[in-house]
């Protein structure tokens, strides 16, 4: 039986999206974000037509909402698998306050994401402190949302994908490896981010969407990353390295059953 135990962590994504803000080298990746309330919704929707609608403190994607005001004028969101239409914003947005979680929530511009199969997929790069105590990129990893929903998290239906199969379905092999290390640079650029804001942290997840023209955008930033997903790829390299390091921050012990 494994039990958990979780280090320096940071759950606010309104205050992880301000760190990232104070970066010159990063906040060029960082979507547009408001906190929730009915004009800043409006405004950002007139400006991007499809925006994220994410409780401020939430993980696995619960309580996401994509919002989207249509060709048409009207407007749409969807949770899970079931989406509302409704003629007029303020219809919108008052069943929208009902059907969100009851705590404070964020807005964030939409991104129109890169597809496998016609179903979206984001990407997870693992950054840690290595034994020299020096950032390293552990591990990455494509995550494939479920068709009918919304978010990629693999306990949301997601499905974890090698990153090289979904990257080279658009680019070749060399292209496919030089981008890859574009991410990678950026995930390091983040933790070296987080490290000169906030000193003590040892390792992150950095979630990155990529859009139609290939731009990357953070979508989000875990302060405490699950090295578990690696598992999922057929060479256990990145899950091994990750989950070694992870222990070497104790954020992991095993636990025999009776002790």
């Amino acid at each position: 039986m494994r039990k958990i135990r979780y280090s320096r962590t940071l759950s606010s994504k309104w205050l992880k999206t301000k760190i990232l803000q104070r970066s010159k080298e990063v906040r060029s990746f960082v979507p547009e974000t408001k906190l929730l309330n009915s004009t800043n919704l409006f405004t950002m929707l007139n400006k991007h037509r499809m925006v994220y609608v994410k409780p401020v403190r939430g993980t696995s994607g619960q309580g996401v909402i994509r919002v989207e005001r249509t060709g048409d004028g009207t407007f749409t969101y969807k949770v899970d698998k079931v989406k509302r239409r409704f003629v007029s914003y303020n219809a919108m947005f008052q069943s929208l306050s009902k059907s969100k979680l009851h705590r404070p929530y964020l807005i964030q511009k939409g991104i129109q994401l890169l597809t496998h199969r016609r179903r979206i997929f984001d990407i997870r790069v693992m950054v840690q402190k290595n034994m020299k105590n020096e950032w390293e990129v552990t591990g990455y990893i494509g995550r494939v949302a479920h068709p009918k929903k919304i978010v990629t998290n693999y306990h949301n239906s997601g499905k974890p994908i090698s990153l090289e199969l979904l990257i080279g379905a658009y680019l070749s092999p060399s292209n496919t490896q030089t981008y890859i290390n574009k991410l990678k640079i950026l995930g390091l650029r983040i933790a070296e981010q987080f490290q000169r804001q906030h000193p003590g942290y040892k390792e992150i997840g950095v979630d990155i969407g990529v859009d139609t023209k290939f731009k990357p955008w953070i979508i989000e930033v875990n302060t405490a990353p699950d090295p578990f997903i690696f598992n999922q790829l057929k060479n256990k390299s990145m899950y091994r390295k990750a989950l070694r390091l992870a222990r070497h921050h104790g954020r992991f012990r095993r636990y025999t059953k009776g002790r």
